[in-house]
């Protein structure tokens, strides 16, 4: 097994691997997992600073839906958390899960482009470079927020879900949320405790059961997967049950009368607030491979996609489910250069 290399004195001009993986979340760890089992020549190229991924930037109060049981990447169980494990927590477990595998991660790389030429990936990250066989987008979505186009101005402040740093610069505020799903009502329950909200949605709330949490959705996207796998119908999305996880600050604030939605405005001009919070989800960070796809599929061998939700199966972008996607693609990969995942 390789040692794991450190950001410095990584990358030197043209390193080759059998395996490149862009994104030390928890798809390139879980890829990484198996690839090395396999013995494959694996590197994972990470635009953060430290372990952790896109759990790093999360809002303080964002938690799991599932508990720690029904959280855990291929190899190692994630420690146990009474309730719904933090974020801080994952954070933790994803670091602890880089170091017990001695998974090469080199750090706060971000990979301008990749080429595929001659039948190799070279990978550029500003004058470093890479060769690989194969590489595994597995960037996942937080770097590329969402926001609708609306005509008209509002003169407030402007927030994503993805920067929203949680209660505190709102406090005694009027705060505008826009966004029916699970981000848009955590948001909105937890600032009614402090702020004046308004919570925009196209649509009534559609609240799953509330005995459905994580372990639920991720038995229902295990069913998904495999007859989707075995050329069976698909038995369904989640959103069938709703779109919004009854977790208990969301119910309580709902049952109090406190959090309730508002039909969406039609122009920027109508809201009356001083903070605007866009929840309104994201977009694959498929920048440094985006050429090498057609209608969102690799369109050359050895590029694998991991990660990025219902584009790449059920449940792939959870802590649970990405196992099975990552399993597939080192399967495939490893078998390019004559290896075996078990």
């Amino acid at each position: 097994m390789m040692s794991r290399l450190q950001t410095e004195g990584a990358g030197n001009d043209h390193d080759h691997y059998e395996a490149v993986i862009i994104g030390g979340g928890q798809a390139g760890l879980a890829t990484a997992y198996y690839l090395m089992r396999a013995g494959v020549q694996t590197l994972i190229l990470d635009d953060q600073p430290a372990s952790g991924g896109a759990w790093l930037h999360v809002w303080p109060s964002l938690h799991l839906f599932s508990t720690s049981d029904f959280s855990n990447l291929p190899g190692w169980p994630m420690p146990k958390f009474d309730g719904f494990p933090t974020s801080s927590h994952v954070v933790d477990y994803l670091t602890e899960y880089e170091r017990r595998y001695e998974i090469p991660v080199s750090r706060s790389v971000s990979v301008d482009k990749v080429d595929f030429v001659n039948g190799a990936f070279h990978l550029q990250s500003g004058t470093r470079s890479w060769i690989a066989k194969n590489v595994v987008a597995a960037t996942g979505t937080w770097s590329a927020p969402f926001v609708p186009t609306f005509p008209g101005k509002f003169s407030g402040t402007h927030w994503h879900s993805s920067n929203y740093p949680g209660v505190h610069p709102f406090v005694g505020q009027r705060i505008a949320i826009v966004g029916g799903a699970n981000s848009g009502a955590q948001i909105a329950a937890e600032l009614s405790e402090v702020s004046e909200v308004t919570w925009f949605t196209r649509d009534k709330p559609r609240w799953m059961p509330d005995d459905v949490d994580g372990r639920e959705l991720f038995r229902r996207n295990r069913l998904r997967a495999l007859a989707i796998q075995r050329g069976e119908r698909d038995p369904g999305p989640d959103s069938e049950l709703g779109d919004i996880v009854m977790l208990p600050e969301v119910r309580r604030a709902r049952d109090s009368g406190k959090l309730f939605a508002t039909p969406m405005f039609g122009s920027l001009d109508e809201i009356r607030a001083d903070h605007l919070i866009w929840c309104t989800g994201f977009r694959p960070a498929i920048r440094p491979v985006r050429q090498l796809l057609k209608h969102g599929q690799p369109k050359v061998p050895g590029l694998y996609l991991v990660g990025y939700g219902d584009w790449t199966g059920p449940g792939s972008a959870t802590i649970t489910g990405v196992g099975l996607y990552a399993k597939r693609a080192a399967k495939e990969i490893a078998a390019s250069v004559g290896k075996v995942v078990k």
